[in-house]
Formats: structure tokens, C-alpha cells, sequence
């Protein structure tokens, strides 16, 4: 038996990086699932790869989220889980940020998480699960990244109204807060057919091992893990929380 047999899951950002690793899982433990992104020739690949459905959604479209619910009751009957995977970053500095930049960020990770919670909610069954990918920088503070650290700050307080809100219906609500993963949001060379990852890796391995103390950069497999837990039988009594996966990082710093 998978952890996830017999639910239905829609996953944002499951084109690549964390939301790929996360419909893998997901898939390999039982759940049918509704991949969703806007990078539509690979998702599309990748569905019929794992056997499961593709959808185009820009999340901060509400009439995407609709159609999505839509093609997965159409397809699956029913919808028991969604992870909030995509988001975008940006990098300059707090006062060089033009506003235009600032509310991109915002319209993606904030407002497409708010629009799955709102429209993806009253569709859920009984018992659901929603899973929001919050980030490191939504428990600190880290410079050259506010309007991605602000934004993501934000999807912790959407999950924990969240999470009070649905209570009553068993729904739980958690989020999960990564440091520095190994996808193209962080390894550019991932977007790069003429790179070597293996030798990106290494090098981001590198210079984080000066930063965090686990010695290296996070795999989008090991978030994938803490979003099945988080979705699963596992996580029964956890609701409103957020988890951090980070290597070490948000401890602190070593001086030795």
C-alpha cells in the first residue's frame, strides 16, 4: 500500500525542480495527481511519463485555478491534497526594487497561493491536505531577496489562517520552508542543456558549506519527502506549522 493510495493531489510548479520531485513521489506512493504549471510542453512530458494529468495554470490567474479544480474533478471524481509549489525570485537590493518587479514576485508566491487555498478549499474533502512552499526567508531575513522574503513571510500567515479556518473539516494546512535547493531557482545551470549539473553542484555544494552546516546545497528530493509527509496519514495531528528544511542554516552561524 503508498502512503497515498486513493488521493487525488494537484501540484503547482510540477514542470521541474521541487513540483516535479513532488509528483514523482507522489505518484510512486499511490496518488493520482494533477500537474500543474505554465512550462505546459514539459509538463505535459512529464505527466505522461508518470502516467498522471497535466493542466496549464498561472496561478495568478483565478480563472486558471478554476479550470484546474475543474479538469481534476472531470478526471479523478474528487480532490483530497494540493501543494503550492511555484513561486518565482528576484534578486536587488530592498531600495532599487521597482515596483513593477516587487508585485511580479507577489502576484506569483502570495497571491497564487491565496487563489489555491480560496478555490482549491471548498473543493477539498473532508480530511484534506494543503501543503504551501514558504521559504527559509520567510523566518528571516535575507539581503538582496525582500520581495521574494516578503512574499513568502506572507504565505506563513495565509497558513496558519488557513489552517484555523479549515480545522473544522480535518483539512490541515502546513508550510514548508526551504533554504538553498538545487533547482534552476537556485542552480541557473539547470536552465543551461549545455552545462554540467553534476559540476554545478558541486560547486553550489561549495560555497555552501561555508554557510550552512550540513556542508551543501538541498536536493529537491529531500523536500519532496517533507511534502509526502505533510500530505499523508503521517502528519495526522499537525496542522498550522512550518517546516524547515534547510541543512542547518536558520540555526545560526558556527564561529569554530
Amino acid at each position: 500500500m503508498g502512503r497515498l493510495d486513493g488521493r487525488v493531489v494537484i501540484v503547482t510548479g510540477a514542470a521541474r525542480g521541487q513540483g516535479e520531485q513532488e509528483a514523482r513521489l507522489f505518484r510512486a506512493e499511490g496518488a493520482e495527481v494533477l500537474l500543474a504549471d505554465v512550462l505546459d510542453d514539459r509538463g505535459e512530458a512529464l505527466a505522461k511519463e508518470l502516467g498522471a494529468r497535466y493542466t496549464h495554470l498561472d496561478v495568478g490567474e483565478e480563472e486558471d485555478w478554476q479550470a484546474a479544480v475543474a479538469t481534476a474533478k472531470a478526471a479523478y471524481g474528487h480532490v483530497d491534497g494540493l501543494v503550492n509549489n511555484a513561486g518565482i525570485l528576484r534578486f536587488h537590493a530592498l531600495v532599487d526594487t521597482p515596483l513593477e518587479e516587487f508585485m511580479e514576485v507577489v502576484r506569483v508566491n502570495q497571491t497564487g497561493c491565496f487563489l489555491g487555498v480560496r478555490t482549491v478549499a471548498p473543493e477539498l474533502a473532508d480530511g484534506g491536505t494543503i501543503v504551501n512552499t514558504a521559504s527559509y526567508t520567510g523566518l528571516t531575513g535575507m539581503a538582496g531577496v525582500g520581495a521574494y522574503a516578503a512574499s513568502k513571510h506572507a504565505v506563513l500567515g495565509l497558513t496558519r489562517v488557513a489552517a484555523l479556518e479549515l480545522a473544522p473539516r480535518g483539512i490541515r494546512v502546513n508550510a514548508i520552508c526551504p533554504g538553498a535547493v538545487d533547482t534552476a531557482m537556485a542552480n541557473p545551470a539547470r536552465l543551461d542543456p549545455d552545462a554540467d549539473p553534476e559540476q554545478s553542484v558541486r560547486a553550489l555544494d561549495g560555497f555552501y558549506r561555508k554557510l550552512v552546516p550540513l556542508g551543501r546545497i538541498g536536493r529537491p528530493e529531500e523536500v519532496a519527502r517533507l511534502a509526502l509527509f505533510l500530505t499523508s496519514e503521517d502528519s495526522s495531528y499537525i496542522t498550522g506549522q512550518p517546516f524547515v528544511i534547510d541543512g542547518g542554516w536558520l540555526a545560526g552561524v558556527s564561529v569554530i
